[in-house]
């Protein structure tokens, strides 16, 4: 007899599956509004765009994005920004409301795709504070959608983290 619980079950001591729809369908609408963002500054990078909407720091959008840090890769910095919310809108698409059990690698990778828009953001933001001296205000609105983003990745990142740890101590164990 399985006495294991339902596949569609939260995890022990979880109130809301953390896979559910209700979750994800923000965080992939936060992404794809961040892919449109970061597709406007690297537009505006490439010199596709002339200027970018900036109501609140007169010319420091431009300083920003024409500055030597952000031009010190071989591409558009915001290019890697938009390819990144990109990836997690896709990664948040795949998998069943069970994938954190099931496919616990896709939520896991959104959750390391996710952390590591937070931490380019936090970082994005040092660099406008400490090293350009100027703002960007749809930069900054990124680098809130990248952090919001990590948060609401994180309970189910979380539990896939745990899913994958008890699937490799079973496999340790096994040996």
């Amino acid at each position: 007899m399985n006495n294991q619980p339902p596949a569609t079950a939260p995890a022990a001591g979880r109130r809301s599956n953390p896979s559910a729809w209700r979750h994800r369908i923000p965080v992939i609408v936060l992404a794809l509004v961040g892919l449109a963002i970061a597709t406007t500054l690297t537009l505006f990078q490439t010199g596709v765009l002339d200027s970018v909407w900036e109501p609140f720091f007169g010319d420091g959008s431009r300083q920003v994005l024409h500055s030597s840090i952000s031009e010190a890769l071989p591409i558009p910095d915001a290019s890697l920004g938009a390819a990144a919310y990109l990836l997690e809108a896709i990664l948040e698409s795949i998998g069943s409301t069970n994938r954190w059990r099931e496919r616990p690698w896709v939520p896991a990778a959104a959750g390391l795709v996710a952390a590591g828009l937070g931490v380019a953001a936090l970082g994005l933001v040092a660099v406008q504070i400490w090293l350009v001296g100027a703002f960007c205000t749809l930069c900054l609105c990124s680098a809130a959608i990248s952090l919001t983003v990590a948060a609401l990745a994180a309970p189910e990142t979380l539990a896939a983290g745990r899913v994958l740890w008890t699937q490799h101590l079973a496999r340790e164990k096994a040996r």
